[in-house]
Parts: structure tokens; sequence; C-alpha cells
């Protein structure tokens, strides 16, 4: 996309009435209120069963995985993968935003199938016509210790989402979820339930961090495609952590300071396991683990918290 499509983007953003968006209970998920009140036509969207699913809990490892795909897709080539700001080469499905921003669905709307969707929705809601239709998903699942640190952080730049209050508050939101998109725990849950019987690739971000290499190549076996070596190790490259903070497409720059604060807190800040430690209180640390045990002790999801 030329410049001044990037620039016609960023303007309606620049143009929109920005706000912290109150959250609406969406059949007993919080979604913020403009995602909310057109829920409905989320709802009746329908893929084309070539479409693909990116599905996450906020800051699992949403983008890289992204910025993986597009360039499966485009056999390595950077420049091609550089097109656009991601919100437009990959939109989220769900999102509804103050004039003149787009919707998901309007920016799905100018694009022809196979498309790559992004959505933050846990497994209920879910639009049905992507399994009626048998569309390939990929989810990614991230611990809680890092995705509430990580969420927290992204809560404090992001002036579209509900202030996050202090970080010992934060726990306990996250614990109950009475976050943007809900419980995390129902969330990695959903997912894990149906991952056969959907036939999605569940992927663990620590095994993406722990060898990036071999997950890439999962997830290119998962989409048929078959990629020379060499093309892979690019990938490797240009998705790493480095390269895709240098990435103005992939960085979320693009978006204006006046509603993605970077000097808070930058949209890709540390990408590492184990941040956690640096956040818990050995108290905070306790409280948590038990009520983790109690939310999960009937899945033995293999999340790992270091690496």
């Amino acid at each position: 996309m030329s410049e001044g499509g990037n620039t016609s983007y960023t303007d309606s953003i620049q143009r929109a009435a920005i706000e912290r968006f109150p959250l609406i209970n969406v059949r007993g998920v919080p979604l913020m209120n403009y995602i909310a009140n057109n829920f409905d036509s989320i709802w009746d969207f329908t893929p084309d069963p070539s479409d693909l699913l990116i599905a996450t809990y906020p800051k699992s490892g949403t983008t890289w995985t992204q910025e993986i795909v597009d360039l499966l897709l485009h056999n390595g080539d950077a420049e091609i993968c550089r097109r656009a700001p991601m919100t437009e080469r990959i939109p989220l499905l769900e999102i509804f935003a103050p004039p003149p921003i787009p919707s998901g669905l309007e920016l799905l709307s100018k694009m022809d199938p196979p498309r790559v969707i992004k959505t933050h929705l846990p497994f209920q809601l879910v639009p049905p016509g992507f399994w009626e239709n048998k569309c390939k998903a990929i989810y990614v699942a991230r611990n809680a210790r890092d995705n509430l640190a990580s969420y927290y952080h992204f809560d404090r730049m992001n002036k579209s989402q509900p202030d996050p209050g202090p970080w010992e508050g934060y726990i306990h939101k996250f614990m109950r979820g009475e976050l943007s998109w809900g419980s995390w725990y129902e969330h990695v849950k959903g997912y894990w339930k149906e991952r056969e019987e959907r036939n999605i690739l569940y992927l663990f971000y620590e095994d993406m961090k722990e060898n990036p290499r071999r997950e890439v190549e999962r997830i290119m076996r998962y989409l048929e495609l078959s990629l020379a070596d060499d093309v892979i190790g690019r990938i490797v490259a240009l998705t790493s952590f480095e390269s895709m903070k240098d990435n103005p497409m992939a960085n979320y720059t693009f978006i204006p300071e006046r509603v993605f604060v970077h000097s808070i807190s930058p949209f890709m800040r540390k990408g590492e396991v184990g941040d956690w430690t640096n956040h818990f209180t050995p108290e905070q640390l306790r409280m948590f683990e038990e009520d983790y045990e109690k939310q999960m002790n009937e899945f033995d999801i293999p999340f790992r918290t270091n690496i």
C-alpha cells in the first residue's frame, strides 16, 4: 500500500474521538462498548472457507504470529509484508471504534479471500461460520504470569482500554476476568478443548521463543506450504523481536501517540519469557498461584513460566 494509504489510516485515528472506552458484558465476556454494541454484526460474519483465523488472548504473541504467517504466505518477501500496517494486512475481526476509523468488518469486506483474520474473542464468541466452513485456525497461548504483566503495560499505554490502575489491583482484575476480552483462563481452556475437533493449531509463546524455527515450520506445515530452508531462515530472522521492534509496519508506531503512548510503554516492550519475576512480590505470587490451581486444575495444558 502506498504511503498515502498509510497516512489515510492514521489520519482517521487522529480525527476520531478516542477515550478509555467502558466495558460491556456480551454473554458474560467484557468487551469495549463499541465492540459490544456491534456484536450482532460480528457474530453474523461469514468467512470464506479459505480464510485463516489467528486467535489469541491479548498480548500472547499475536503480532509475532501474524508477521510469521504473512511472510510464509509471501515466500519470505519482506517488502511485500511492508505493504501496509499490520492492522490493515490482517484486520482484527471484532474491532469497532469511533468514526472515521474503519471497523474490522469494513476492512475485510474490501479484501479478497483468502484472508488472514485476527481475533481476541474467546472461542464461544467466535462467529460459527469459521467452524461451519472448516477454516484453519491458529491459536497462540502464553503463560498466565507473563501474559498478565504484558497486558498490564499494554493497558497503561493504550488510551482506548480501561485504565489499569495499580499493579496490585490489576492482578485481581486478571484473576476475575474483568479485562477486555474477559478471562485468560476461560480463553486458553476454550480453544484447548476444541483444538482437535476444530483442527486448531494450538501454539505456545514459550515454544516459539525457545525454538522459533521449529514453530515457524509447524505453522508452515499446517498451512500446507513448502518453503526452502533459506526462506525459512529469513522468516525467522525477520520475525525476531529485534527485527519486528524496528519494523514500522509491525511495531504499532503507526498508531498515533494520542492512542498508543509508547513513551509510557512501547507496544513491543520486551518479548521475554520470565519477565513476570520483575513484577510479582512473593505474597502476590502465592495468591496468584493458589487461584491459578483452582481455575486450571481440570486442565493439563503444558504452560511454562521459564525456558
